[in-house]
């Protein structure tokens, strides 16, 4: 799991059937400083699940949670 922060949201007229209705993001992944690590990705927002339902999309990353806070402990 990588923590990440939605910078933008995509648009595609064109999309595997599979995402129909979702919505796409882009997210730039942190580090544990909260600094920019890595190239921004395109993610599906999946947080907005409901009972039964199941996404069979072929995606290589996706919104799962949205974080209040992280604690690090040393």
């Amino acid at each position: 799991m990588q923590i990440g922060r939605v910078v933008g949201t995509v648009v595609a007229t064109q999309k595997h059937r599979t995402f129909e209705g979702a919505k796409l993001l882009l997210v730039q992944p942190l580090d544990a400083d909260d600094a920019p690590r890595g190239t921004a990705m395109l993610a599906i927002d999946g947080v907005g699940a409901g009972v039964g339902e199941k996404k069979a999309a072929p995606v290589d990353a996706a919104i799962v949670g949205i974080i209040d806070t992280v604690t690090i402990n040393d």
